[in-house]
């Protein structure tokens, strides 16, 4: 019977359909019909209020007398705000009506405080056919991963249903390995802070996926000594950039110059005529209007401020590229901010004006492009190092004759033949790539942060190497996105540019994009080293293959 009392209590908490009586099979109201009634309750009760509101006043009753009417309204307009408050994901709200009323018909599920069986315990590594039942939590979960199944309930809602980002991803996986027919085992759940990434950097999720994170350095950089975090599955790539920091650091260091900082956004705009679009790029060319337009652009943030507009036209059309400091943030947002309370302006000022989009890939965000390498994109950096003869040949294993020539033909005149664009280097994409998950950064702006032009060079009559990297668009944040999450939160302690800089804003995230400048150039010093000396494909023979017969792990 209790059982019975628990499913009958499931079915009608969690689904919000009540029931003529505690029958299973008494007719339930459709969920979308129970929202519809509670939302039309709710603006009609709020309508009539203000209209009993605005009468008393203009008949000057005083407002504390109510009459049996206004007291049922009040009293309709408290229950529907309440549902839809609960319905739709207040957790403390949830977490107090369970703990006030564990029977109410408004409470959606109970509270368990038996530990939920981790998924991948309750499969096995073949082909998922569930002969019998997985392991659940309880009967609730049951019926939820039910309800999943068959559509009933969307997958997408059980963190605002539940109030338990864990449990809800717990259900999602069982309800995905059912529909699918496929196991999960593999995909870690457990360890997770679920909580964390909800609104901000994942949705509908099932597990989590392990990358190991090595150390390369210490990276002599500007006289500081920085242990650098990278997060990769590629063999030999912390190796290897490991060797490039530690001739680098025997040679006396490395030395950075930040020539930029700004993020740019470009919406498209489109008027009648090119004439009518020539007339706007003149006027936010024209330097009289850029103090108005940097006022209204600054007011959308703390942080933001507004550099430069660059206008290019394409027959009616018109690109706005606008860039703007952002403090400790990557700043994508905030930019689009500044950019919106603009076109707003605009719209006023030129009324023919037609916003086709926020942006229109003259910004131009994670694809290849011109305009980031000329111009650049966030931060633009130079890095360099005088590498000592003795160095070259002890650590690196090969002599600065043979690197110079091989980045002349390779770096230089191997990508000018292959049609590259801000691709003059070995492998920078590598190392910004593995220090980019490791700390939380966008992985996909790769593409334009990896922008990098290698130069080596001999000095001193040939016996030493200069050698340099210049990347006109690292694009890091120290603050927002991924950088809250315990592990690239920890990995941004590591470096010391963890969080909002307190004295001087955006300094760790400067101080960031030259330890991935530094990074870049150690890199490419010692992958360059291994192809002049033919080491590289002996080095991936050895660090790079696995020595595990994988048709046998999952047996």
């Amino acid at each position: 019977m209790e059982a019975r009392r628990r499913s009958l209590h499931s079915s009608k908490t969690f689904q919000h359909e009540p029931t003529a009586k505690p029958s299973p099979d008494a007719v339930s109201l459709p969920l979308y019909v129970t929202n519809a009634v509670f939302f039309t309750l709710f603006f009609t009760v709020v309508y009539y209020l203000l209209s009993r509101w605005r009468e008393k006043i203009r008949t000057s009753t005083p407002l504390h007398l109510v009459t049996l009417s206004e007291m049922l309204a009040i009293v309709a307009f408290f229950a529907s705000f309440i549902y839809l408050l609960g319905f739709f994901g207040v957790g403390f709200f949830h977490s107090f009506i369970l703990k006030e009323d564990d029977d109410s018909n408004d409470v959606l599920l109970k509270h368990d405080s038996r530990k939920l069986t981790p998924c991948a315990q309750a499969l096995d590594c073949t082909v998922f056919t569930s002969p019998s039942p997985p392991l659940v939590a309880n009967e609730d979960d049951e019926d939820i991963i039910k309800s999943v199944v068959d559509g009933t309930t969307p997958s997408y809602a059980l963190e605002s249903k539940l109030g338990d980002c864990k449990r809800a991803a717990s259900i999602r996986r069982e309800a995905l390995q059912r529909i699918t027919g496929k196991s999960l085992t593999g995909l870690p759940l457990e360890g997770f802070d679920y909580g964390s990434i909800l609104g901000q950097c994942c949705e509908l999720p099932v597990g989590y996926v392990q990358i190991p994170v090595g150390i390369a350095g210490p990276l002599l950089l500007d006289g500081k000594e920085f242990s650098v975090p990278m997060a990769t599955t590629e063999g030999c790539l912390v190796a290897s950039t490991n060797r490039g920091c530690k001739a680098i650091h025997l040679s006396g260091g490395a030395s950075s110059v930040l020539l930029k900082d700004g993020m740019t956004r470009a919406p498209v705009v489109r008027f009648g005529s090119a004439k009518r679009a020539a007339e706007l790029k003149f006027f936010l060319e024209n330097p009289a209007n850029f103090k108005n337009l940097s006022a209204l652009f600054n007011k959308s943030s703390r942080f933001g401020r507004l550099q430069s507009i660059k206008c290019a036209i394409a027959g009616k059309n018109l690109y706005l590229r606008f860039t703007c400091s952002t403090g400790d943030a990557m700043g994508m947002n905030m930019v689009s901010k500044g950019v919106q309370n603009v076109l707003e302006f605009l719209q006023n000022k030129f009324p023919d004006m037609d916003v086709i989009g926020i942006s229109g890939n003259f910004c131009s965000d994670k694809k290849p492009a011109a305009v980031n390498w000329i111009e650049g994109r966030g931060k633009s950096v130079v890095c360099e190092a005088t590498i000592k003869g003795d160095i070259v040949q002890k650590v690196l294993k090969t002599s600065v004759e043979a690197l110079v020539e091989l980045n002349m033909l390779k770096n230089l005149t191997g990508s000018a033949m292959a049609g590259a664009l801000g691709g003059f280097n070995a492998h920078a994409s590598n190392i910004v790539t593995a220090v980019y998950i490791a700390t939380g950064q966008d992985p996909a702006q790769n593409v334009e942060s990896s922008h990098c032009i290698t130069m080596m060079e001999s000095i001193n009559g040939g016996q030493d190497l200069h050698v340099s990297v210049t990347m006109p668009s690292i694009e890091v944040g120290t603050v927002g996105g991924g950088t809250q999450l315990a592990s690239q939160s920890a990995c941004l302690n590591l470096l010391g540019v963890k969080g909002a800089s307190k004295e001087t804003p955006g300094a760790n995230a400067r101080l960031l994009a030259t330890i991935v400048a530094g990074s870049v150039l150690a890199g490419e010093l010692s992958l360059m080293s291994a192809l002049a000396a033919g080491q590289l494909v002996k080095s991936h023979m050895k660090y790079n293959r696995s020595s595990k017969d994988v048709t046998k792990v999952c047996s």
